[in-house]
């Protein structure tokens, strides 16, 4: 974002972030809805029950204050939050109700979050988040690295680290944190999973504004169906495939696993029964803020669903007018074809391309002609007298792929690669060149395997030959790289 003047001129008479903060009834805004939405993790509230949370709310204030603090009704108040002009509330008739529905609109709670820093905090914490973009900065580093030998070193690191700290908690120097960083931690923790509500509802307005862009843009189409579908479809997938739909997609999947849940569950339940962190009072919902994921999520999924459904409406409605469209041509065919049968007109009416047919006659096709019956000869069977050896005929190869899938899924079970030389050296080739094919086609169709063709390889085995003795056999291919 650039910080110049007429940027920031621009959001101050624009932004309803902005707006909210300039008004003299922010205090009244921000708490109320801060209270009623943000804290219970609110996503939809009926217009009965957000108008009655207002009236008392306004009730109180007026004893407190005076009649003339707020004179309008909770429900002028509501309708004008709403607007256009505030936009602070987002107001709309859910799917099957003819009752308003009011929903807090991004801005609002980004105006609220900010409100939240305002304040001061009694323990500041630096350590937790310095850590945190120290392993930021280390994932990307790593996760960009395509020199293997760098990654492989940076893992052997890793696991040197690990082995050390084990043995020092086998000797008794178990380190642990002390209270200073528990509380550090816990606050960071708790302002990630606040932002990432927040960010839900973003998420959330993007795929309504999608859904809002598809049913102005069918309301007013006058082509074709196929073009319609096809812009459609096109900004579907770009908002899918764009970063924040894949990162909301990776997120989804992580924490649509049961195992995951319940992973979470255990570490906040240990966790807020940590000393330290009970000190803090920490609200009793961060037990359950997994939960609240979950659900904030869910409102992003039904938007998407909601898009599928007005897309299949409108192909259920487009059909219905095509139909009508064809039947209304036939009946006018069908009404000129009547007028025309009284009074032709003169000169030719309609003309036929060809005016001959092919006709092919019953009787011009030839008749079933039977199969010639083999003449089978009355001849008693007369047993061979050559000498022939039957061994070749149980001596086949038979290659046990099973086997081989569990050779290279026990060898990438302590790495993340390996080549089929190494697995050829950990496994020596019993069968010879068979197996080797056979390999090559698990690398192919079962397992992600990469092909370096600059480097050759040579796979060495033993056959034994007709004569009992032992040969070494070689073969040379590009190095083929199991991935896990």
């Amino acid at each position: 974002m650039s910080f110049s003047y007429t940027t920031l001129d621009l959001l101050r008479q624009s932004h309803p972030a902005w707006r909210l903060l300039r008004s003299d009834h922010a205090p009244l805004v921000a708490s109320f809805l801060h209270r009623v939405f943000v804290v219970p993790n609110v996503r939809v509230m009926v217009q009965a029950d957000l108008a009655e949370a207002l009236e008392d709310e306004l009730f109180a204030l007026r004893e407190r204050l005076g009649t003339e603090v707020f004179p309008k009704s909770a429900l002028d108040y509501l309708n004008d939050w709403a607007s256009t002009e505030k936009g602070w509330l987002r107001k709309f008739y859910a799917r099957g109700s003819d009752e308003p529905h009011f929903d807090l609109t991004p801005a609002t709670e980004k105006a609220i979050a900010w409100l939240g820093t305002l304040t001061e905090r009694s323990f500041v914490g630096t350590e937790s988040r310095l850590l945190t973009l120290f392993e930021l900065l280390k994932q990307m580093s790593e996760g960009s690295e395509t020199d293997p030998q760098l990654r492989i070193a940076e893992l052997h690191k890793r696991r040197d680290e690990i082995d050390a700290e084990i043995a020092r908690i086998l000797a008794g120097d178990i380190p642990l944190l002390d209270d200073t960083a528990l509380k550090d931690r816990f606050q960071q923790f708790i302002q990630l999973a606040r932002e990432l509500l927040t960010d839900f509802r973003e998420v959330e307005h993007n795929f309504r504004g999608l859904d809002r862009r598809v049913r102005e843009r069918i309301a007013l189409w006058e082509g074709s169906k196929g073009a319609l579908l096809e812009e459609i479809m096109g900004e579907r997938d770009a908002i899918s495939d764009s970063d924040q739909g894949k990162s909301f997609r990776a997120f989804w999947d992580f924490l649509m696993s049961s195992s995951r849940q319940e992973e979470l569950s255990a570490l906040l339940d240990h966790v807020l029964n940590l000393p330290p962190v009970a000190e803090l009072k920490p609200d009793a919902r961060t037990r359950r803020v997994h939960y609240d994921w979950l659900e904030a999520g869910e409102h992003t999924q039904r938007t998407v669903a909601q898009l599928s459904q007005q897309l299949r409406r409108f192909l259920d409605d487009q059909a219905w007018l095509e139909n009508r469209r064809i039947m209304d041509i036939l009946h006018g065919i069908e009404a000129r074809a009547l007028a025309l049968r009284d009074t032709p007109p003169p000169g030719e009416v309609m003309t036929i391309a060809d005016t001959t047919a092919d006709i092919e006659l019953p009787m011009e096709r030839p008749l079933y002609t039977p199969a010639i019956k083999p003449l089978i000869a009355n001849i008693g069977l007369e047993s061979g007298d050559a000498d022939l050896d039957a061994a070749a005929l149980y001596s086949q190869v038979v290659i046990d792929k099973a086997m081989l899938a569990r050779h290279i899924r026990h060898a990438l079970q302590n790495r993340s690669q390996v080549t089929l030389r190494e697995l050829c050296e950990m496994q020596p080739l019993q069968h010879g060149l068979a197996e080797l094919v056979a390999y090559l086609q698990l690398a192919s169709d079962a397992f992600k395997s990469v092909v370096d063709e600059e480097v050759a390889e040579t796979i060495v085995w033993s056959r034994a030959g007709s004569d009992g003795q032992e040969y070494m056999k070689r073969a040379s291919l590009p190095r083929v790289i199991f991935v896990r």
